[in-house]
C-alpha cells in the first residue's frame, strides 16, 4: 500500500508542471485579450473599414429571428452594434438556438460569467453550425469576431447563412430561399455518347473563317486598252 501510495504520489507530482503551464498560458492568453491596445493607424482604419459593414437592420432582423425560433422572447432586439454583441457575446442565446433547430445538438450551455467558458459555448454554436446546418468556412467566423467585437459583419453573415437553412430543421428561415440541388442518373450510353461531343474549347467552323481570302496571292495589275 506504501508502494501504490508513492508511486500515486510520483505520478501526480510529474504531472503538476504540465497543469501549472497549461493554467499559466490559458490565464495569460486572457489577460492579453482583455488588455488588448487600441489600433492605430493603418491598423484602426482597417478596422473602422470593417465595422461599417456592419447592418443595423439586418441585425435586428436576425435578434427577432432568433427570439421567435427559439422562444426567447425577452430578447433586446435592438439592432445597434453594442446591443447585438451584449447579446450574445456569452454565447448561451445561440447555444439555445442550436437546441431550438436540433434538440440535444448542444448538451451543455455554459451560464458561468468567465470568459473561457463563454468562448467555449460560441465555439459550440460555431461547430454546430459548419457540421450540422452545413454552412460554408467562408460564412463563419471566429471566437473573437464575437467575444471582442473584431468583427461583428461577419457574425452577421453566418447567423444569416444559419437563418437561409432553418427550413431543413422544419424551423421558419430568414432571406432568400437557397437554390436546391437536382440529381441527375445518366445511363452508360448517354455518357459513351457525350464522350463523342468535340468540345468548343477544341474550336469551331461555325463562325468567320478564312475562306475566299487572298492573303499571299500576287497582286495582278490589269490594264484596259
Amino acid at each position: 500500500l506504501i508502494y501504490l501510495s508513492g508511486y500515486a504520489f510520483y505520478s501526480f507530482y510529474a504531472l503538476l508542471p504540465g497543469i501549472y503551464n497549461s493554467l499559466t498560458f490559458s490565464a495569460s492568453q486572457f489577460r492579453l485579450t482583455m488588455s488588448r491596445a487600441d489600433k492605430s493607424g493603418i491598423a484602426a482604419e482597417a478596422h473602422a473599414k470593417i465595422q461599417s459593414k456592419y447592418n443595423c437592420q439586418l441585425a435586428e432582423q436576425i435578434l427577432k429571428w432568433i427570439s421567435d425560433v427559439s422562444n426567447q422572447q425577452d430578447l433586446n432586439t435592438d439592432g445597434s452594434m453594442e446591443n447585438f454583441i451584449n447579446v450574445l457575446k456569452d454565447g448561451t442565446v445561440l447555444c439555445r438556438l442550436a437546441n431550438a433547430l436540433q434538440p440535444g445538438a448542444i448538451k451543455k450551455i455554459n451560464d458561468s460569467k468567465m470568459a473561457f467558458k463563454q468562448m467555449e459555448n460560441i465555439n459550440h454554436f460555431l461547430n454546430f453550425a459548419e457540421t450540422v446546418v452545413g454552412i460554408p468556412k467562408t460564412e463563419s467566423f471566429m471566437t473573437v469576431d464575437l467575444y471582442e467585437a473584431q468583427d461583428p459583419n461577419s457574425v452577421l453573415i453566418c447567423l444569416s447563412s444559419v437563418a437561409r437553412k432553418a427550413e431543413k430543421f422544419n424551423k421558419p428561415s430568414l432571406g432568400p430561399k437557397e437554390a436546391q440541388g437536382e440529381k441527375r442518373e445518366w445511363t452508360e450510353e448517354q455518357i459513351r455518347a457525350g464522350e463523342c461531343v468535340i468540345g468548343l474549347q477544341y474550336g469551331s467552323n461555325k463562325g468567320a473563317t478564312q475562306a475566299g481570302m487572298n492573303i499571299g496571292k500576287s497582286r495582278h495589275i490589269i490594264l484596259n486598252e
